[in-house]
C-alpha cells in the first residue's frame, strides 16, 4: 500500500501525464498553432458605438443590468499597467445610447483595475469587484483584491479587501442554484521545497454568500501559469470555466464541473485566450469574447460560439492593438458586448456593440 504523500505524487504525476497526452494530441493536428478559421453567417454586428473616450488609457470592462438599468464600468489611468493612478469608472443608461458618469471609484496609493460586476443573492446590492496593485517606482511590490457595493448606484461602499496579499479574485459569478457566489483566484501558492526562481501560478475556487467573505472550494491543478478566469452555470448547477494561461504554450482552456465542484475536467484550446469572458443564452448556448487573433493582421476583440469543450470563432468587432475584456449581456433577443480598442489614432476608448447570434432562434 502506497503511504499519504507517496499516492498524493502518484495522483499529481497522472494529471500531469494526462494533461501533456491532451495537449500532445492537439499539437499533432495540422493548423491547431494558429487560430480555427471563422465560421461565417453565426454573427451579425447590428451596431457598435463608443461610449467613452478622453482618458489617457481605458480599459477592461464589464457590462450588466441591474434595476432595469445599464451599468458600464472599466479602469482609467495613464497607462495599461505600472502605476498608481487606476481608477474605476461606472457609466449609467436606461436605453443603452445614452450613457452618463454615475460613480468613480478610487483609493489612494493603490491601482484599481479588473473591475467586475454581479447582483448579491440578495437581488439588491450590485458588487463590484477589483483587484487592487502597490507600485513603488514602477515595480510591484503587492496585490490584493477589493469590493464594494452599491444599492442605487450613485453611492457606493469605500473599497475593502478581500482574501489574502497575492490574490487576484478576478471575476464572480451568482450560481443561482444555491444561491452562492463562486470566482477563481490567482497567485503565486509555491510548493515547499520548489525553487523560489521558479514560481507558478495557481488557480483556486473560491465562493462566498454575501461576497465579503470566501471560503475554498477547490485547487484547479490547471498547469501553466492559470489567471484570468470566468465561471458560469448550466441548468441543474452544472458548472464550465473559460480560463486563461500564461505560462507553457498559453493556451486556453474549459473546464467542466458538477456540484460541489471539487474535481474538473479539462480541454486545452487552440489558441491563447485575453480577457476571456461567457455566457450562457437562453437556449443553452453559450457564446465567448477574448482577445483572438487571425481573421485580419494582430489582435483583436473577438467572439466565439462555445460549447463544454470547444471555442469557434464567428466574428471580429471592429478593434486592435491593445484591446478585449468584454462584459457580456443578452438582452432583447441581442447580443451586447463592451470593450475597449485602440484601433482608432491608437487611443483607448470604450466600446458597445450590439450583435445578432443567428443560432439563437
Amino acid at each position: 500500500m502506497l503511504d499519504g504523500g507517496v499516492g498524493m505524487r502518484l495522483g499529481e504525476m497522472m494529471r500531469d501525464l494526462k494533461w501533456i497526452l491532451l495537449v500532445g494530441a492537439l499539437i499533432g493536428v495540422p493548423g491547431v498553432r494558429a487560430q480555427q478559421a471563422f465560421t461565417e453567417g453565426q454573427a451579425e454586428l447590428v451596431k457598435v458605438e463608443k461610449i467613452f473616450e478622453g482618458a489617457p488609457h481605458a480599459a477592461f470592462t464589464d457590462l450588466i443590468r441591474f434595476n432595469n438599468l445599464w451599468y458600464c464600468c472599466f479602469r482609467v489611468s495613464d497607462g495599461h499597467a505600472g502605476g498608481t493612478d487606476g481608477k474605476i469608472k461606472v457609466l449609467l443608461s436606461s436605453t443603452g445610447k445614452n450613457w452618463v458618469e454615475q460613480a468613480e471609484i478610487e483609493l489612494p496609493g493603490v491601482d484599481l483595475r479588473d473591475p467586475k460586476l454581479e447582483v448579491l443573492p440578495d437581488g439588491r446590492t450590485l458588487l463590484l469587484m477589483m483587484g487592487g496593485s502597490v507600485y513603488e517606482g514602477g515595480t510591484l511590490k503587492g496585490r490584493m483584491p477589493h469590493f464594494s457595493t452599491t444599492q442605487d448606484g450613485k453611492v457606493w461602499t469605500p473599497p475593502l479587501k478581500l482574501l489574502g496579499e497575492g490574490d487576484w479574485l478576478w471575476r464572480v459569478t451568482l450560481n443561482a442554484a444555491d444561491s452562492q457566489l463562486y470566482g477563481v483566484a490567482y497567485n503565486i501558492y509555491p510548493e515547499k521545497g520548489a525553487p523560489p526562481e521558479e514560481p507558478e501560478n495557481r488557480a483556486r475556487l473560491y465562493s462566498s454568500a454575501n461576497g465579503s467573505v470566501w471560503r475554498l472550494v477547490a485547487d484547479l491543478q490547471v498547469p501553466g501559469k492559470p489567471n484570468e478566469a470566468t465561471v458560469r452555470f448550466l441548468d441543474g448547477g452544472r458548472a464550465v470555466m473559460l480560463l486563461r494561461r500564461e505560462g507553457g504554450d498559453r493556451k486556453g482552456v474549459i473546464g467542466v464541473s458538477e456540484p460541489p465542484y471539487r474535481q474538473w475536467s479539462w480541454t486545452p484550446q487552440a489558441a491563447p485566450l485575453g480577457g476571456p469572458n461567457f455566457i450562457v443564452l437562453p437556449d443553452g448556448s453559450m457564446v465567448a469574447g477574448s482577445r483572438g487573433f487571425g481573421k485580419t493582421p494582430g489582435a483583436h476583440m473577438v467572439l466565439f460560439k462555445m460549447t463544454e469543450t470547444s471555442l469557434e470563432p464567428v466574428l471580429e468587432l471592429p478593434s486592435g492593438g491593445d484591446c478585449s475584456y468584454p462584459g457580456m449581456v443578452w438582452h432583447d433577443g441581442m447580443l451586447w458586448v463592451s470593450y475597449y480598442s485602440t484601433h482608432e489614432d491608437g487611443k483607448t476608448s470604450i466600446y458597445l456593440a450590439k450583435v445578432r447570434l443567428n443560432w439563437v432562434k
